[in-house]
C-alpha cells in the first residue's frame, strides 16, 4: 500500500520546483522603490523601499513564499538575497528555508556562519 506524502513534503517539492537553477539568475533590484503584482501581494502592502531594513525583509519573505520562478529571479538579487539569509530564514517557513538551503550551498553556508 502506498504512503500519501505529507503537507511538509507537498510544500517542500512546490518550492523546490520553482526555485532558480542558481543564485546567479536573480538579478532584481537591490536598492529603490518595488511594487509587487497582486498575485504576490494579495494582502496589505504592495509597495516596498529596499532601502529600509523591515521593508526589504518583508519583501524578500513574500516573494519567497509566493513567488513563481519568475518572480523570484524577477524580484530577488542574488547578493541581497545572500547578505539577509542569516536572518531571514529564521523568518520564512521551515520548508523554504530547507529547500533554499539544500539547493544552494552558498546559502547552506552562511546559516552555518551565522549560528
Amino acid at each position: 500500500m502506498a504512503t500519501q506524502p505529507d503537507l511538509s513534503d507537498l510544500r517542500r517539492a512546490k518550492f523546490a520546483r520553482r526555485a532558480p537553477a542558481a543564485l546567479s539568475e536573480l538579478v532584481g533590484p537591490q536598492h529603490g522603490t518595488v511594487t509587487l503584482p497582486l498575485h504576490l501581494a494579495w494582502s496589505g502592502l504592495t509597495t516596498f523601499d529596499l532601502d529600509q531594513p523591515r521593508l526589504r525583509m518583508s519583501y524578500y519573505r513574500i516573494v519567497l513564499a509566493e513567488g513563481l520562478q519568475d518572480d523570484l529571479v524577477r524580484f530577488l538579487n542574488r547578493d541581497l538575497l545572500v547578505s539577509l539569509w542569516p536572518t531571514l530564514r529564521t523568518l520564512v517557513s521551515r520548508d523554504v528555508r530547507e529547500v533554499w538551503e539544500s539547493s544552494f550551498d552558498e546559502l547552506a553556508h552562511e546559516a552555518q556562519a551565522a549560528a
